[in-house]
């Protein structure tokens, strides 16, 4: 577990949080969409900016990479498989990044579905995974197939349980409300609603969250369940023969849920 390290949200556009990684020192940020109030964190706080790593090409996950590397000529990480402004270190599967001035080395991990190289950067009891596992709930399929989703949101399951979540919107509330629609008497997701419900109405972030979190509320970590086969059933007119296809129907109706 990393003890030496702080990590903040700074809220961007509507509902982005660009992670900012530091030492009290210097600093990384995750997925700056704006520059400036990166900028204006950094200046408040005294830091340095050391890196910055990007999870995928979407605009408002990028788009302060030019204003940043102008201000501050760092690196920037980011999905080998994408065209990244300003990429300077492109990453892949089982590549490693020491981030030397946070004393911290990251793992590399490939996650597509939400777009094809979708990565997740991921150190012990911390990932940062972007806009594939949101808080009870997962990205949209924009390039990837549902094959692929699951088997990346199943291996981030599969990571520790005291794992911390840091993924890239504050969607958690609306993803309960489907949740609770899919599984109305799981007592560990209405004690979740309960909590991030205060947590919202007090104007703090539901996250991280934490692997184990996900495992007992998100429908979408939890498609092996026989309940959640039926449910599938019930709510398509198609054959459900496997986990992939109760995530496919899933994520068909949580695009279309009020």
């Amino acid at each position: 577990m990393i003890t030496h390290l702080h990590i903040h949200p700074i809220s961007a556009f509507k509902d982005n949080y660009i992670w900012v990684i530091h030492n009290q020192s210097h600093a990384v940020v995750v997925d700056p969409g704006e520059a400036e109030v990166v900028i204006a964190f950094l200046e408040q706080h005294g830091l340095t900016l050391c890196a910055i790593l990007i999870t995928h090409h979407h605009a408002d996950h990028v788009g302060g990479n030019e204003a940043l590397t102008q201000r501050y000529k760092v690196p920037v990480y980011g999905p080998a498989a994408e065209i990244i402004p300003c990429m300077s270190q492109a990453v892949r599967e089982g590549n490693t990044i020491e981030l030397k001035e946070l004393a911290l080395t990251l793992q590399v991990f490939e996650i597509p579905g939400h777009t094809a190289g979708h990565i997740a950067y991921y150190t012990e009891g911390m990932v940062f995974c972007g806009d594939t596992l949101f808080g009870c709930g997962c990205g949209r399929l924009f390039e990837g197939t549902a094959a692929q989703m699951y088997t990346s949101l199943s291996r981030l399951g599969r990571l520790p349980p005291t794992t911390r979540v840091y993924c890239a919107h504050e969607y958690t509330l609306s993803n309960i409300a489907f949740a609770l629609h899919v599984e109305p008497d799981n007592a560990d997701l209405l004690a979740r609603a309960a909590t991030d419900r205060d947590h919202i109405a007090y104007q703090q972030p539901t996250l991280p969250s934490s692997i184990a979190l996900e495992l007992a509320t998100n429908p979408f970590l939890r498609c092996h369940l026989p309940h959640f086969h039926r449910y599938a059933q019930q709510m398509s007119d198609q054959a459900v023969d496997s986990d992939v296809d109760v995530f496919s129907i899933l994520r068909t109706l949580k695009n279309k849920f009020a």
